[in-house]
């Protein structure tokens, strides 16, 4: 049996058995993995921490015939403060939701671990509206699903201070309404996609409801590229 030494996020934890649980684990050395953690649900068990929504810790695991156990774990981050607002608990939520949702047993997935660590810490101090927006385009584009933000894919034309366009779910991209053929949209939400993405946009734009139709948008064009149902962020878009 060889022990192995992994700087991860706890994505996802699954009951199993009386006391144990199944823990998806998002690594910085060996991307996406699953690990059998035992007897955390006991009162005062020394590793529960490790089982925890959101915990950042170095795990040593166990491994034999390709399956891993927890041994131990020495926990770098709790993110505590995104347990106590339920708007904040939901954004985090879905950060996890869709780094796995994005990321594959056995690739390298250390870009989105290490940009859902950021986003979450970022997360307990500010807007995590627009942290979330960010890691979404941020994962999107690692993943092959980048969000076109430039101009309009088939003439060119610069979308900033466009009123309406429309977005197409196949191609990830954005173009004059006159010009394609996917959904309608607005130039809000366009404008918040911009500011997440670091790009110029107009300040006057950044509404509470623009975020909230761009988080929308994200979560169509999520599903529609991995069938997520990505109900965490669903229900954090009927939060907000």
């Amino acid at each position: 049996m060889d022990n192995i030494k992994v700087n991860a996020l706890m994505i996802r934890a699954t009951d199993y058995g009386e006391n144990d649980k199944i823990l998806t684990l998002l690594s910085a050395e060996l991307g996406k993995i699953t690990a059998g953690i035992k007897g955390v649900k006991k009162a005062g068990a020394k590793l529960k921490f490790a089982a925890q929504p959101f915990c950042f810790a170095e795990y040593i695991l166990a491994e034999r015939g390709g399956r891993y156990t927890v041994t131990q774990a020495s926990e770098c981050e709790s993110f505590y403060e995104l347990r106590c607002d339920v708007s904040k608990l939901y954004a985090a939520s879905s950060v996890c939701e869709v780094a796995s949702a994005l990321s594959y047993d056995g690739d390298d997935a250390s870009h989105i671990f290490y940009a859902a660590v950021h986003a979450l810490g970022q997360m307990c101090v500010g807007d995590e509206s627009m942290e979330l927006i960010r890691f979404l385009l941020f994962a999107l584009g690692k993943s092959g699903y980048k969000v076109g933000l430039d101009r309009c894919t088939e003439c060119g034309a610069p979308l900033v201070e466009a009123e309406k366009m429309r977005f197409d779910l196949d191609t990830g991209s954005f173009t004059c309404w006159d010009c394609g053929n996917g959904f309608g949209t607005g130039g809000a939400t366009y404008n918040v996609l911009r500011a997440a993405d670091g790009k110029s946009h107009v300040k006057e734009m950044l509404s509470k409801e623009a975020k909230k139709r761009a988080l929308k948008l994200l979560k169509e064009y999520i599903a529609y590229k991995t069938d997520a149902r990505c109900a965490s962020l669903s229900e954090y878009i009927r939060l907000i």
